[in-house]
């Protein structure tokens, strides 16, 4: 690779006697991993189906390596959302940040959504979930993502987090933080960011990544942890961070994470050694720091209040909710204009905040007529509706029907059907018959 000298002269500084196996390990191809969608599918049950070889991860439970000349993205499992396409060390932050079933939960920096839905699979549609991007177009993604994998306890919003420690001090449980920075340690993957780097160099970030993690710390109760990471190498923006933040909240302190990898290497000084350096040459993946920060103090429980279920007596609506039998605990149902929503019980007050989705979108209604929405279709188990049409993922009907092509099946139904791949749905369909009008969403087909 055609890497800076200034750059190579500060890791061969930093890293010493490593400093050639590092050189080494830039030459070498990068890894293909996936993460495992465990809201809809457990590691075991997809270990039986996979369709591609799976080496485990060693730092995360439901990451797999996968061999570089597979292509997981064009498999109708991945259009199913049974796993995320994810970089081995970028699984790393969810996995260090041990989130619980009803906890209040902030990743902070969450575009393109890896992370949210990383988080999403271990609180089990439980507590409440909001992720947060500066940048809302950058949210898209976000949301295409956690449409796909059936999230249904989130609030995807798009907030300068400064503005978001204004309005929720002290509220959430855990927050995660994986901080803009110059990008060190992708190069290997994305060697366009070595421009970038030549631009702004290391200088640039420190600030703002300081002032990003204090608006976080004011955001966390007592007794509440953050993860912070970046995927970069220089101390400026990772121990020195971590080290400003500790000397402006006494409260808070470095913790070590309950199981360390022993892969990742211990942070740069005596002080920081709890922190987590993931470097190409010592394992299977890109470059990546990592630290826990906790509050001292017990958690208490945010009494944010709970919304009320709105009546709703639309015929068309609540015929086709005949059809379903998805559990609703916890959940309750709100009409937004022409839009219904399944939101999370705890009321999030965003009157204020720009928000891209809230909690589930059931679907809308067009005049007396009900479409469920592909986010309906996805968080759905074939279970949990009454009409389903499943074919083998070798079958040509998936094909079609990811192609957005009407396709026949082998047996009849009226109205609305659920279309799924061995048991796992892609999207919504009308039947008059044998035939399946199709109804995937249009940004969800295979081009």
């Amino acid at each position: 690779m055609n890497l800076p000298d200034s750059y190579l002269r500060k890791m061969q500084d930093l890293l010493k006697s490593e400093y050639a196996d590092y050189l080494q390990a830039m030459e070498l191809e990068p890894v293909s991993s996936i993460r495992v969608n465990t809201a809809k599918i457990s590691v075991e049950d997809f270990k039986r189906i996979s369709p591609f070889p799976l080496e485990p991860v060693p730092w995360c439970a439901e990451g797999f390596y996968v061999p570089n000349d597979v292509r997981p993205g064009t498999h109708p499992y991945y259009y199913a959302g049974l796993y995320y396409i994810q970089e081995a060390s970028a699984m790393a932050p969810a996995s260090l940040l041990d989130v619980r079933d009803g906890e209040i939960v902030l990743d902070a920096c969450a575009a393109p959504g890896g992370k949210t839905t990383a988080l999403a699979a271990k609180m089990n549609n439980t507590g409440l979930l909001i992720s947060n991007d500066i940048s809302a177009s950058r949210q898209n993604a976000t949301l295409k993502n956690c449409e796909r994998f059936g999230i249904r306890n989130a609030y995807l919003i798009s907030s300068d987090l400064r503005k978001l420690a204004e309005k929720y001090p002290v509220y959430f449980d855990r927050i995660l933080v994986d901080a803009p920075c110059s990008g060190e340690g992708m190069f290997r993957r994305d060697p366009s960011l070595i421009t970038s780097w030549l631009e702004r160099g290391n200088d640039y970030y420190p600030a703002l990544q300081k002032e990003i993690l204090s608006s976080a710390v004011s955001m966390l109760k007592e007794g509440g942890t953050i993860l912070y990471s970046t995927c970069t190498f220089d101390p400026s923006e990772d121990e020195e961070v971590i080290r400003a933040v500790l000397e402006d909240y006494p409260d808070l302190y470095l913790a070590e994470p309950e199981e360390r990898c022993p892969l990742f290497a211990e942070g740069i000084g005596e002080d920081m050694k709890a922190c987590m350096r993931l470097y190409p040459h010592r394992l299977k993946g890109e470059g990546h720091f990592a630290a826990l920060l906790k509050k001292k103090g017990n958690r208490e429980e945010t009494d944010s209040g709970l919304l009320k279920t709105d009546k709703i007596k639309n015929i068309s609506f609540r015929k086709f909710m005949n059809h379903v039998s998805m559990n609703m605990d916890h959940m309750v149902v709100k009409v937004l204009k022409d839009r219904i929503y399944l939101l999370p019980e705890q009321n999030f007050e965003h009157e204020s905040v720009r928000v891209i989705r809230s909690g589930l979108l059931l679907g809308t209604l067009k005049n007396d007529r009900f479409e469920p929405s592909q986010h309906l279709a996805f968080t759905l188990k074939p279970e949990e509706f009454d009409q389903c049409i499943s074919f083998p993922a070798d079958d040509i009907r998936v094909e079609k029907y990811l192609r957005g092509e009407t396709v026949t099946a082998d047996e009849s139904h009226d109205g609305w059907v659920l279309v799924c791949v061995d048991g796992y749905p892609l999207g919504f369909g009308r039947m008059n018959g044998r035939n399946i009008k199709n109804k995937l969403e249009k940004g969800y087909r295979r081009i």
